[in-house]
């Protein structure tokens, strides 16, 4: 940080999530009155706004990617190529992309579809099947990493090619004017930019504590309570603090790499001890309605009936992705310096949601396979669901230690990731901040995560309510930042600097 003058970003976003931690842990009951009227009143008047918004973020992301005259614009300067190796740069955005939540709903969210669906349909039946992965595949699919790549490719754009601070507010130069960036307004969505960071990342980080304390019960018998809780995400917080100081090319790239390895491993595991050619099957076929239904699922809100399922489901990811926005989006741009926009949005959208598709082909059929009562039973508790199941299949506890595992190394790269951001966005957009501030913010989100479990009578329904809430303003900041996109592109454009595509190492 700069020292001839007070850093008020950092001060005031610190003051507003202080105050978040304290009215958690201090005044529980009213902190939890307060998320549930939120989340009430958004559910019930904005679903159509978050439908609207995460399906431009899609079709802005292809079209500028795949069909723009734009697509070859490198971000960076002309013939720069990449900064990191194809594998590296994927595991390194997928691990801070998705991470924990696809552990924790992998086999949770096809299950609670098959046994609970909407429309009529039978649980346990061939059209709940149906309705389960193409759903599955929705929330997990093209709409969360378009909306990375919206707001990532913009902040890369910036950084790299036009040689601006790595800040959120960077992004409205073009509509704003670099003065008014450096003032209030800036300062304005740098905020939102840092809260809506700090709620989604404590979501995942709370739902990580969760399931590994869950894993641990139902694997070695540990009790599942408030002190393991704290126990676990003070030991993964020392963890994710010595990763985070230890800098970006070692400890985050690191475990980035081991997560998509042990993600490879657990995955051909249960592909060959479960139904392989159901998984396979379901894969392809789920692929297929996904592409055929996408028009409509994108849109749907229930307004002719069950709006409180998509309130509870869709647009509580769709919430949810907006808050992760920040976070991811910054830290890819970070990462993805000398990529063209059109290689940034294959592997930023496309080949990750594929990567999505496996996973819930895999893990969905892995629990819909084992029948109606045990999936009964696995939905009892999200955070045991896979731990259930596995217990049906071969060598299951072998692969049940294994996801325990796999937890901790995402919950410690989602931590330290996190933390690396909230530096830079509190630092000036410094793409190297300092260790006081990371450990800073690293011990803050690990406090806001514990709040929210402890401070409330259900855990998991807190931590969805802060990630909606703190999702709802910063829409608004990802639908500015499409506009200023173009605009800056339309006149890059003119100025007729776009140059030929470099085939990268």
């Amino acid at each position: 940080m700069k020292n001839n003058k007070k850093n008020m970003t950092f001060i005031i976003s610190l003051v507003i999530v202080v105050a978040m931690v304290v009215w958690g842990l201090g005044f529980p009951k009213s902190f939890e009155a307060a998320g549930t009227a939120a989340n009430g009143f958004l559910t019930s008047n904005f679903s159509w706004f978050y439908a609207l918004t995460m399906t431009s973020f899609v079709v802005f992301a292809i079209w500028l990617g795949f069909f723009s005259k734009y697509r070859n614009i490198r971000l960076g300067k002309d013939n720069e190529k990449p900064e990191y190796g194809f594998v590296s740069w994927f595991a390194m955005l997928f691990s801070a992309g998705m991470g924990i939540g696809l552990v924790f709903w992998g086999t949770a969210e096809p299950l609670n579809f098959w046994m609970a669906p909407i429309g009529g349909l039978e649980a346990g039946s061939a059209g709940a099947s149906q309705f389960a992965i193409t759903k599955a595949f929705l929330h997990w699919g093209l709409h969360p990493w378009a909306n990375y790549a919206v707001l990532a490719l913009a902040l890369a754009y910036f950084q790299f090619r036009k040689d601006k601070p790595g800040l959120i507010s960077s992004i409205f130069i073009p509509i704003l004017g670099e003065e008014r960036v450096k003032g209030p307004i800036g300062k304005t969505i740098d905020i939102l930019a840092i809260f809506a960071t700090v709620a989604g990342v404590a979501t995942s980080l709370g739902l990580g504590a969760m399931q590994i304390n869950s894993g641990l019960n139902y694997v070695f018998g540990i009790p599942e309570n408030d002190m393991v809780l704290i126990i676990i995400v003070v030991i993964v917080t020392i963890m994710f603090m010595a990763s985070a100081i230890s800098g970006l090319d070692k400890g985050i790239k690191f475990l980035s790499n081991a997560n998509v390895a042990l993600c490879t491993i657990i995955a051909l595991l249960c592909l060959f001890v479960g139904p392989t050619r159901q998984m396979l099957n379901t894969l392809i076929e789920g692929i297929g309605d996904y592409v055929q239904e996408l028009p409509h699922n994108s849109f749907a809100v229930g307004a002719y009936g069950d709006s409180g399922w998509y309130g509870g489901w869709t647009i509580y990811y769709w919430a949810w992705w907006i808050a992760w926005a920040p976070f991811t989006g910054t830290f890819i741009a970070r990462i993805s310096k000398g990529r063209t926009i059109k290689e940034f949005v294959m592997g930023v959208t496309l080949v990750p949601a594929l990567v999505s598709f496996v996973w819930f082909a895999i893990f969905g059929v892995l629990g819909m396979n084992t029948g109606t009562e045990v999936a009964s039973e696995a939905i009892q508790n999200t955070s045991t669901a896979l731990f259930v199941v596995l217990k049906e299949y071969p060598i299951g506890a072998i692969i049940s230690v294994l996801v325990i595992i796999l937890l901790c190394t995402f919950f410690v790269t989602s931590a330290d990731s996190a933390t690396f951001v909230l530096g830079m966005l509190s630092s000036y957009g410094n793409l190297n901040p300092t260790v006081k501030v990371k450990v800073v913010w690293g011990i803050l989100q690990s406090l806001l995560a514990l709040a929210l479990l402890l401070g409330s009578t259900n855990g998991l329904q807190m931590l969805q309510t802060i990630s909606l809430v703190g999702a709802f303003p910063f829409a608004f900041v990802m639908i500015g930042s499409m506009v200023c996109t173009t605009k800056v592109l339309k006149a890059e454009k003119k100025e007729k600097l776009v140059v030929p595509e470099v085939k990268a190492d």
